[in-house]
């Protein structure tokens, strides 16, 4: 039997992909550095180590990092090229008081020589560990020759310690002196490392001593970005400007946006485009149709816990999205909704997009109506019995049918 046939390919379609719920990546830093590998390459000197030794003491508080909230967890920075006595001083220059969650080394073994199960060691003494900072990549590099593929080996070690833990790995690294087009062609190595890690991120002085510095990101999961940089009199890189004019669409403003909207509703079916058209009459939240299927896929649970069950399906070729706001004890653990203004709210008129199906829980006439939905308990997303279909083969909700009799 040929071992190379005992492990087959294992395939998902692009339509059962489309309608799968996935957790999105985790940001230690939001908008700027999620879960995964990382590479911050500066030039001799310019504070890459005072950054770091930052950024490490601001996640381990839970503070925000230029105006971007950061998830608090512990934090391990592998300092390598500094002594105890060092960074003692740099913490007393950088903050009042150091929290015990952010530890400190100075020696560590090499990559493939222990280094692993050194880190897995202190993630399983501190499973609350959002971020590692190794300072510098050059310090745990095993020797050998400088080639794409030695760089990729390496770095792909760490990316799957980082993807294993779900943490944030950041690495130090080195600018070349020689001057380049694109600033990431700068970073010392062949391309491999830039394309080993999930994101890159470079800091270049506007003139050395300046005290002033620019901070180019780019990664699989942020947007490109500058962002203008002054060293205080502390040694605190502090935001002088951000590249970014508009504020991405956060994941969980989803929730927040589909809460309000449920808050007056029992339900709702409709398409992407019927229900973006809803919660975003004004295109001012940036919730495109594309947009809106994807956020509600990966935000499955968050939804769930705000009291409304969440499924996405296909009817007559056509993907639907199904929102319903349940009680407390039909989904389990789930928030209650916190009613909010009316007059704040689209209110439904009985006439909503074409295809899609509303259910209004206010009162009417100053009398309480009879619920509109008969359904049975379950547990999350439960799917219901088989419904009736209206128009356009859209399914009609239990109790839907009876009070159009009426």
């Amino acid at each position: 039997m040929n071992n190379k046939m005992n492990h087959p390919l294992i395939t998902v379609d692009g339509r059962t992909l489309m309608d799968r719920p996935l957790e999105p990546p985790n940001f230690v830093v939001d908008t700027l550095i999620s879960q995964g590998l990382h590479i911050l390459a500066g030039s001799l000197k310019v504070g890459k180590s005072w950054l770091a030794l930052w950024l490490a003491v601001t996640v381990a508080k839970g503070e925000p990092v230029w105006n971007m909230t950061t998830k608090q967890g512990t934090t391990l920075y592998l300092c390598l090229e500094d002594s105890v006595l060092r960074i003692q001083n740099r913490l007393f220059e950088i903050t009042e008081d150091a929290p015990s969650s952010v530890h400190f080394c100075t020696e560590c073994a090499l990559i493939g020589q222990g280094l692993e199960e050194q880190v897995d060691a202190f993630l399983a003494d501190h499973p609350d560990t959002m971020l590692v900072i190794i300072d510098t990549l050059q310090m745990v590099r095993p020797i050998h020759d400088a080639t794409y593929a030695n760089d990729y080996r390496d770095l792909s070690v760490l990316k799957r310690l980082a993807d294993k833990h779900g943490i944030a790995i950041l690495l130090i690294h080195h600018l070349r002196k020689e001057k380049a087009e694109d600033v990431f062609h700068r970073i010392s190595g062949t391309t491999a490392i830039s394309g080993a890690v999930d994101s890159s991120f470079t800091l270049v002085e506007e003139k050395r001593g300046s005290g002033r510095a620019r901070l180019t990101c780019v990664g699989r999961d942020i947007e490109y970005r500058e962002l203008e940089l002054r060293r205080s009199e502390e040694n605190v890189w502090e935001l002088v400007s951000d590249s970014r004019e508009e504020p991405v669409l956060r994941e969980d403003r989803i929730v927040v946006l589909l809460s309000a909207f449920m808050s007056t509703r029992t339900i709702f079916i409709g398409t992407p485009t019927e229900l973006s058209e809803k919660i975003d009459p004004d295109k001012s939240e940036g919730v495109t149709p594309k947009k809106i299927s994807r956020m509600i896929l990966q935000s499955v649970e968050a939804l769930r816990k705000n009291g409304i069950a969440a499924v996405i399906r296909r009817s007559n070729g056509k993907r639907v999205i199904e929102l319903r706001r349940a009680d407390s004890v039909d989904l389990e653990g789930a928030g209650e909704i916190v009613p909010i203004d009316p007059a704040t709210v689209d209110q439904p008129s009985g006439e909503g997009a074409a295809g899609a199906v509303e259910t209004d829980s206010s009162l009417r006439g100053g009398q309480a109506s009879r619920p509109a939905i008969r359904r049975a308990q379950f547990r999350g997303a439960a799917p219901y019995p088989a419904q009736k279909r209206g128009p356009h083969g859209i399914e009609i909700p239990w109790g839907e049918e009876e009070q159009r009799n009426e």
